[in-house]
This record gives structure tokens, sequence and C-alpha cells, in this order.
């Protein structure tokens, strides 16, 4: 499927330290480094301008290797958001400008999902500060993995609180775990892709950090916590699996090897 009527710039930021997986962005998948298969599916979205954010040298001379816009942004920048911040200004992005925040670690994201998520935030422009994406999940082991975050969102489609937990709490079907059988439609993994408006950007940068964000580590909490708002919609398709740790890459490893390139 193909979102790609509103004009939009994708920046990834690519960071080089991962206490769980080192140099992440440069890691070999199929005998590429990782941020470059994550760089060409943006580019296959559709997008007006591909560009990398990060803060290590050696990330920026392997993406200007295969041909990708990349720039060095300051060190001291907490999250990923702040990267995409800092060089949309520099680049002098219009306040209206669509962002999409594509994730580094994220190889096999559908190009389609990067112009949904454009798309999302365009039509919902007057009520939603950003935009992101969600699935479904039916599997129990994946409601209690930390590594998978949950989202629950109201009626309209906007995000009420992201976790690590499980939300929501099923009080009577939790008590007896281990819980082998989820109710399909009732918990939703968040898909880490937003996009913004570059004006937002600058405000999101301006606020102060949450508790909410800082213990969960979710830097989405933030927008929330300073009453924000977020939409959230179901992906219109199967998105692929992210790379966090050995195990993920070397399963991904495995379906690039399956796939072929």
């Amino acid at each position: 499927m193909e979102f790609t009527r509103v004009s939009f710039t994708v920046i990834i930021p690519a960071r080089y330290a991962s206490t769980r997986l080192p140099a992440k962005p440069l890691v070999d998948i199929g005998g590429k480094p990782m941020i470059q298969h994550v760089w060409e599916r943006a580019v296959e979205s559709g997008a007006a301008r591909t560009l990398i954010a990060t803060d290590d040298l050696r990330i920026k001379s392997a993406c200007e290797a295969f041909g990708a816009e990349a720039e060095m942004t300051d060190p001291s920048r907490r999250s990923g958001t702040e990267r995409i911040a800092e060089l949309a200004a520099r680049r002098g992005l219009e306040d209206e400008a669509v962002v999409v925040n594509v994730q580094g670690d994220e190889p096999f994201i559908p190009s389609s999902l990067i112009g949904q998520v454009a798309e999302n935030l365009a039509s919902h422009a007057d009520a939603a500060d950003a935009a992101t994406l969600c699935e479904p999940i039916e599997d129990g082991e994946a409601v209690f993995d930390p590594d998978v975050v949950k989202v629950v969102f109201d009626e309209a489609g906007f995000a009420l609180y992201f976790s690590r937990a499980p939300i929501p709490w099923d009080r009577d079907s939790f008590a007896k775990p281990p819980v082998s059988v989820v109710t399909p439609h009732r918990y939703f993994r968040h898909i880490g892709i937003y996009a913004y408006r570059a004006g937002y950007l600058q405000t999101y940068v301006s606020l102060p950090a949450s508790d909410a964000e800082q213990v969960e580590r979710l830097e989405q909490l933030r927008i929330l916590h300073h009453g924000g708002r977020i939409h959230v919609a179901e992906a219109a398709d199967k998105p692929g699996p992210g790379v966090d740790s050995q195990a993920d890459l070397d399963r991904v490893r495995g379906l690039i090897s399956v796939r072929g390139g």
C-alpha cells in the first residue's frame, strides 16, 4: 500500500553507542551495514529527502560511502528526537514541514509505513502534534516482554499512554499467570516510527523530560506529559523485526539470507 501524497522529509537517527549491541548501525546484515537497509527503505518511501543524523564519524563515513546524506549532531543529545530536531533546524525546515523519524535499527521497516505515518499526521494536522503506528498483539509472551512497547489509545485514535508493562492490565485473566492466550485486538504494540511538524520538534526539545519518560525510557511520553497529542493508526502493512540485541541480529541475518539482498 502506498502513502505518498504529502511531501515529507525522513531523518534517521543513528547512535554508535548501545549497551546491548555496540556499534549497532554498522553491524553487517547481508553484506550491508544495518543503517543502509534502513536508508534504502526510506528512499523507497517517496520522501522528498532522506537524511541521517549521527553522533559518530564512523557512522557518517559509512553512510556517505553508500551515497546517503549524513550529518553530525551534538553528542550530548539525549534522544533520537533531539538529534532530529537539531538537524531539522540546521536545514531550515519550515514549521509546517512534515518530518518522519525512522529508527536506525529497523532494517525491515516497510517503505509503505513511512509514507503512512506522514499521511497520518497530515490528516490530523489540526489535532495532533505527532503521529505514529501500532499493530495488534496476539501473543501472550509479547504482552509481558518489556522490549515490546504497548500503547493504549482513545476512540479517536489518540494515545493515552505508552508502556513497557502490559497495558491495559487484564485483572481477571492475569490473576493466574502464565498467560498463553491474549484477546485479539485488546493489546497493541507500538511501532517506533513518528511523524512531526518541524516546528513542533523545536517545541519538543524545549520541554523538560518527564518522570514517566525517564522511568520507562520512552521519549514519546514527554509529549503526553506536557499535554501534546499523538495520533496512533494501525499499520497498513506488517512491520519487520527490529534489532535490539544479538539474538535479534541473528534473526534478521537469517531472514536476509532467505530473502536475498
